[in-house]
């Protein structure tokens, strides 16, 4: 989904309130699952498996918030933007980000690395190098925005308070996924519309086709 015209910065109380009786909820579902037990997060770790990482390794970005909510007991807030995709994320337990599209240059393709592709971690100066076969999103120019597919993003496309364009993405693997996706990206637009604002166009995109969402 393509957000504009919103604005970002500090998240109002309303959507923090929101936030944390979220996270109250989700921790009272799960109980004592164990993580690896729930559909859609076992869906992505037998999808890192198939491209060569090891999933307690490398979590997908759902699976690690969700293991930080059940260890530590909260989530952090960082701005209103990422705050509500993290909500949306734990709420179905699937992979949500959004990349500031104004460092990306041509497409964003998610495709296997060759290797010589840059990638800035979060919150890191440093430059590191993918390694080869693991799947990537990234720019015309090599530049990645995700690792390990949805492990971790990097530093150039993270959401900050003066982002003007987000290109949001969640992403599922497991049985029933379309619907999960559906259901979350119209979650996802309301509480957007609600705090930040802004204007939006969103598509589904599956093994068959693309259409609008």
């Amino acid at each position: 989904m393509l957000a504009e015209n919103f604005k970002n910065g500090t998240t109002p109380p309303a959507l923090q309130q929101e936030y944390l009786d979220e996270q109250r909820r989700v921790r009272e579902r799960i109980g004592d699952t164990p993580l690896s037990e729930l559909p859609t997060l076992a869906a992505w770790r037998r999808a890192f498996s198939a491209f060569g990482v090891e999933p307690t390794k490398y979590r997908s970005a759902a699976e690690a918030l969700l293991r930080r909510l059940t260890k530590k007991g909260d989530i952090p807030g960082i701005n209103a933007v990422v705050d509500i995709y993290n909500l949306i994320s734990i709420r179905y337990a699937l992979p949500a980000s959004a990349f500031d599209l104004r460092r990306v240059q041509g497409v964003i393709t998610v495709r296997f690395a060759v290797g010589d592709e840059r990638f800035t971690p979060l919150g890191e100066a440093f430059v590191e190098h993918p390694e080869p076969g693991e799947v990537i999103f990234s720019d015309d120019t090599g530049m990645v925005l995700t690792r390990r597919w949805c492990w971790r993003q990097s530093q150039e496309s993270a959401a900050l308070d003066d982002s003007r364009q987000l290109l949001f993405v969640i992403e599922a693997q497991h049985a029933g996924a379309e619907a999960g996706v559906t259901s979350a990206l119209g979650e996802l637009q309301d509480l957007l519309s609600t705090y930040v604002g802004g204007e939006f166009t969103a598509c589904l995109i599956t093994a068959t086709g693309i259409r609008s969402a």
